[in-house]
Parts: structure tokens; C-alpha cells; sequence
């Protein structure tokens, strides 16, 4: 089975639509498929529900969907660096579903595991409870939180042969590796394409069984969400 795919729009030619629970794997800026994430936004599907840790920023990333109303739900929980972001949410256009940062990795890793449901003590008694199952264990409350199951999952990583096995690098392993088994259907983007066979086992972090359509590029961007300088001279 071939899963290489010309180009980001082919790799996304008939599995996108309008209304879609979608998952985008990454972490701040580092690890985001900013092909697929592209070709997204020129298919020119709308109304999206979008699963990720952050939404990018302005410009870039899924910033670029924001920008174009493609987005209607974002459930994530950190968008601080994002003002159009901000603008939407605060006047009512975007809806927003924030969650706990590991309630979120869990939610994806618990939906790619077949787990309807878990329950955590994360978010008890605050606003993240509201309105969900309470039950107690051991003389502790935790709230019940549901797993998420995209429609399409849209993941980076550093290098895949052609079967679909990964390896990913460095921060671009927090939340891609939950995204690709969360979703339906997994799309991947990478830098390297290597012969089936070529790395050695220790070197997968995701098996291909889980991977369904691959699109190689060599050159992202890779822009920096937030550019330090130290100065020596001072240090």
C-alpha cells in the first residue's frame, strides 16, 4: 500500500470537510505541519472543531485559519500568544473549550486507546468541572472527562519509511504521537523519507499501522514563536 502522497493538498483530497472534529499535533510553534496546515486552509473547508495544545500565532501555524474564519471551536489549553485569537474569542466569534494540559494529552492517548471516558482530579472545583460527572474514589473527588476521537489527525515528524513508521524529534514528541493514534484517519508530514527497513527498530517512536497518508517536506519553516537574545558581554 502506497501512503506517500505529491503534495499536501492530494494527501488531503477527500478526507477534509465542512463541520470536521480535527486534531493538529505540536507544541507552541515547534512540530506543526505547516504544509497540511496550508494545504487546509486553501481547501477552503469551514466550521472546523480544532484539537490542539495551542493555536499557533499570528500569521502562522493555525493562526492562519483563524485568520480566515475556518475555525468556528478550538479546544486547547494554552493560546496566549495568539491576539486574533484573543480578538475572536473575547467578541464571541470563536468558541473555545480550554483544558488542562495533561487532561488534554490524556484525552487524545485515552481516544486512540479505545477508552470512552477516564476520570481525573484535575479541574475539580473550578470552571473545568462544570456541568460534568463527579464521583469519589478512595475519599477523593474527580470529575469525568470524555476522550476525543478526530475525524483527521494532522502530525509531524522528522523521518518516516514507507510503511508509515515514525521517529519525531525532540519537543515535537509532546503532543504529536497522541494526535496521530487519536485520529480516524492520521496525516503526516516529514522531512526525511527512508527505505522501509532502513531505521532500526529503537528508532520508531510511532508504528506505521497507525499512519494512512504521508507527504514529504524537506524545508519547513520552522519559524521561532519567541526569539531570546542573551547578551555575553552582560552574562
Amino acid at each position: 500500500m502506497n501512503k506517500i502522497y505529491p503534495s499536501a493538498a492530494e494527501a488531503l483530497k477527500g478526507l477534509v470537510a465542512n463541520d470536521q472534529l480535527l486534531a493538529v499535533g505540536g507544541f507552541g510553534l515547534c512540530g506543526i505541519p505547516e504544509a497540511l496546515i496550508d494545504a487546509l486552509r486553501d481547501s477552503g473547508v469551514k466550521n472546523l472543531t480544532v484539537i490542539s495544545n495551542n493555536a499557533g500565532v499570528d500569521g502562522f501555524g493555525l493562526g492562519k485559519l483563524l485568520e480566515t474564519r475556518q475555525i468556528s471551536k478550538m479546544i486547547s489549553s494554552y493560546v496566549g500568544e495568539n491576539k486574533e485569537f484573543e480578538r475572536q474569542y473575547l467578541a464571541g466569534e470563536l468558541q473555545l473549550e480550554f483544558t488542562p494540559q495533561g487532561t488534554l494529552a490524556e484525552k487524545l492517548r485515552a481516544g486512540g486507546a479505545g477508552i470512552p471516558a477516564f476520570f481525573t482530579k484535575t479541574g475539580v472545583g473550578t470552571l473545568v468541572a462544570e456541568g460534568k460527572e463527579l464521583r469519589e474514589f478512595d475519599g477523593e473527588t474527580y470529575v469525568m472527562e470524555r476522550s476525543l476521537v478526530p475525524e483527521v489527525s494532522l502530525v509531524k515528524a522528522f523521518r518516516a519509511d514507507k510503511a508509515g513508521n515514525l521517529q519525531f524529534r525532540l519537543t515535537a514528541r509532546n503532543f504529536n504521537p497522541a494526535v496521530a493514534v487519536a485520529g480516524k484517519i492520521c496525516v503526516v508530514e516529514v522531512e526525511e523519507i527512508v527505505e522501509t527497513g532502513a531505521m532500526h527498530p529503537d528508532e520508531i517512536h510511532l508504528p506505521g499501522i497507525y499512519v494512512h497518508r504521508i507527504v514529504h517536506n524537506p524545508n519547513p519553516e520552522k519559524r521561532i514563536e519567541k526569539r531570546t537574545i542573551t547578551d555575553k558581554a552582560g552574562a
